[in-house]
């Protein structure tokens, strides 16, 4: 099966709401947060730059918990395009 390529809406959405785990992870490692969740670190890192800009309902979840962030906080930012990519400076 062949996906169709992401628009540039989805891009974006994808890499707003990496940014937003970003900011909620903290300080904690890619590591210890990935494992919490049940996800390779590799997977987590991913979601967090936009790579997988879609990631699959449960996994947002298992982030949710393990970041201590409600579902509405991640969609409500990133829908709402209240976060923006970091500027690199």
């Amino acid at each position: 099966m062949v996906r169709p390529p992401l628009t540039p809406e989805e891009r974006l959405r994808g890499e707003q709401l990496g940014l937003t785990l970003r900011r909620a992870r903290g300080e904690r490692s890619i590591v210890q947060v990935a494992a919490a969740a049940g996800m390779s670190a590799e997977t987590l890192r991913k979601i967090e730059t936009g790579r997988i800009a879609t990631p699959a309902f449960f996994t947002i979840v298992a982030l949710a918990d393990v970041l201590g962030v409600s579902l509405d906080h991640l969609a409500g930012d990133h829908l709402a395009g209240r976060v923006t990519p970091a500027v690199p400076g």
